[in-house]
């Protein structure tokens, strides 16, 4: 797997909008926290220290530490990390590549700007509840104000059933997506569907915060090569894995 510390690509734009991750937990962390911080200053104001107060206080702390973190991973994170994820692709000029859940278009566009000569097919449910403002038409504006929405197709459907022929793309990328299926058997059946789209030679990445350990497995087998499950990456909230492999 190549370092995805490092990468000589293009820096981040911020032209695309991509909305919020998890908006409702975002909420919670900072309605919670903002609740334990009001105790907190009345327990204080009052001037009798008890054991609410200093709970209050740490929960206040975390809370808002976590919600506080969670948009900076949305808002600025993943916008440096998209372009270290798009390079675990290996994408050439005139590739076609398909990104799993491509919400509003973060590895979407980036993905569409490796390809010139090529095209970056988009899918997802359009859930709210997993991003802000999920849609196809938020998709689509962000590839227009990115400059690359000559070269992109957006499309709605199920990763577990993908409405794509055999072997059609050249490289196949997801991000933050498979988790969102809650049962171990959809999960491999999303990855078994992202191996049979690839061409051969091509590369799969997936990047999730949780059941990547599964992936790997199902990855090894449906025949993949050069499986590999990197260490969690922190730049990003909740922190990631990497998971790469190639097709033979």
């Amino acid at each position: 797997m190549t370092d995805p510390s490092v990468s000589a690509s293009t820096p981040p734009s911020r032209t695309g909008r991509y909305g919020i991750d998890a908006p409702g937990v975002v909420r919670m962390f900072f309605i919670g926290g903002g609740a334990a911080a009001v105790v907190a200053i009345v327990g204080l104001l009052a001037g009798s220290p008890s054991t609410i107060t200093s709970a209050a206080i740490g929960i206040a702390l975390v809370a808002l530490g976590e919600g506080g973190w969670m948009l900076y991973s949305s808002k600025v994170g993943k916008l440096k990390e998209r372009a270290l994820i798009i390079d675990q692709a290996a994408l050439e000029d005139s590739d076609t590549v398909l990104d799993v859940g491509c919400g509003r278009g973060l590895l979407l566009t980036e993905a569409a700007r490796r390809v010139p000569h090529g095209l970056a097919v988009g899918i997802d449910l359009w859930d709210e509840e997993d991003q802000s403002g999920n849609t196809p038409e938020a998709t689509a504006k962000n590839a227009e104000r990115e400059g690359v929405v000559d070269r992109v197709e957006i499309k709605t459907g199920d990763a577990r059933e993908l409405p794509f022929g055999d072997e059609f793309f050249d490289a196949v990328v997801t991000t933050m997506t498979l988790h969102n299926i809650r049962d171990a058997d959809g999960r491999a059946q999303a990855v078994r569907e992202m191996v049979r789209v690839l061409r051969p030679g091509g590369r799969i990445v997936i990047v999730d915060m949780a059941k990547t350990e599964e992936h790997v497995e199902t990855l090894g087998e449906a025949g993949l090569v050069e499986v590999e499950r990197g260490p969690r990456v922190w730049r990003m909230f909740p922190p990631v894995r990497y998971v790469t492999a190639a097709k033979p």
